[in-house]
């Protein structure tokens, strides 16, 4: 069978690889064309464009680059229609999969959205385009099913988190060849995640290093989106003792110590590595006003909601400083704060369910075609 996957970021990238394993398991006469990144490349079929290219956050930035974005919709259904798939396999990045998603369900072709919008946290109002334009619904978190059953009335399927398949299946490196192949000494190492696209990263890299020099004892290494070159990070890096590691996030973060993360995936992939973290987010200042006006989420991090409970520390905007950064990263260096936060880690993976999302999706998806 033929399927069309389209993925947006790096996450979805991530996840979009380990489904197309399992689909190749699942039917062996697949034949896959996609939209993704180098982790889907990886598993076979042909890529149509890179995330790279379709990477914009924020209100602002979209309104900056809509004729981009509007040329690459226009793109996309043109190689669908050659394409001709038997479904389409949509996974998360909604302002650009459901425009798709609602023209090829008036083609008549099938709509599978794998990783759904969080329309929980705000655009409840999409869940009439969800019921119009998805034949199926693939779900990773385990409230979202109680979400769209009882309070939609629409069925879906809750699949677990393939974050955890993706941890699962990761090449284990020895600690002691990490850090030599690295060049990074005895130290305990705080990793420094800032995020995939560049606006993010502005925003969050100098405020994240602000802090560096208070913290002797420790080296802090920042990990490199697969996205983005190393001359982009560079002018952040001068004149100061940082390590950089680009593409091997999962390696740095079973090897670190603690974390500042910037919100978002990564929030979970570093609970699940089980080190202790503090969630960093600034926004640009016009993305932030209206965000924080349509947004009525208690939590920014998948961790707190998840666990519906402050777990990890969240510092945002203005909260998000150098002197707050450094109260915080204090805090989950000391022992028992430590020891709170690994064991709500623990409960936190026993909720998201155990290993076998990607199979349990593909499974779902051919059977469904069959």
């Amino acid at each position: 069978m033929k399927y069309y996957i389209i993925a947006g970021e790096a996450s979805g990238d991530l996840h979009g690889s380990n489904l197309m394993k399992a689909l190749y398991h699942e039917d062996a006469n697949a034949e896959i064309r996609f939209w993704g990144g180098d982790l889907m490349q990886k598993i076979g079929g042909t890529l149509v464009k890179h995330y790279r290219e379709l990477a914009f956050m924020g209100f602002a930035e979209v309104l900056q680059n809509l004729k981009t974005i509007l040329n690459n919709i226009k793109i996309c259904k043109s190689d669908i229609e050659h394409f001709n798939p038997d479904v389409i396999i949509f996974i998360d990045y909604p302002g650009f999969n459901m425009r798709i998603a609602k023209w090829a369900k008036e083609k008549g072709i099938k709509t599978h959205y794998y990783i759904s919008p969080q329309i929980w946290a705000w655009k409840e109002n999409r869940i009439k385009a969800i019921k119009r334009d998805f034949d199926k619904l693939y779900v990773i978190l385990p409230f979202e099913k109680d979400f769209y059953e009882k309070k939609h009335h629409f069925p879906v399927e809750f699949v677990g988190h393939p974050l955890i398949d993706a941890i699962h299946n990761r090449k284990i490196i020895d600690a002691n060849v990490f850090r030599k192949e690295n060049n990074l000494d005895d130290k305990p190492i705080i990793a420094i995640l800032p995020g995939s696209r560049k606006q993010e990263i502005s925003k969050m890299l100098s405020v994240m290093l602000s802090i560096v020099s208070d913290f002797p004892d420790y080296q802090f290494v920042i990990a490199g989106a697969p996205s983005q070159e190393y001359s982009f990070y560079e002018p952040f890096l001068k004149g100061k003792n940082i390590k950089f590691i680009a593409n091997k996030t999962y390696d740095l973060l079973s090897n670190s110590y603690a974390a500042l993360v910037t919100s978002g995936t990564a929030t979970l992939e570093t609970a699940l590595f089980k080190v202790p973290e503090v969630v960093c987010y600034k926004g640009g200042w016009v993305s932030y006003q209206i965000a924080k006006r349509i947004i009525t989420l208690k939590y920014i991090s998948l961790v707190n909601l998840i666990m519906d409970e402050e777990v990890v520390t969240e510092l945002i905007q203005d909260n998000c400083n150098s002197k707050t950064i450094k109260a915080e990263l204090t805090k989950i260096l000391e022992k028992n704060h430590r020891q709170f936060l690994l064991k709500k880690y623990d409960d936190l993976e026993q909720k998201l369910g155990g290993i076998g999302a990607s199979e349990k999706t593909a499974k779902l998806i051919v059977d469904s075609l069959k």
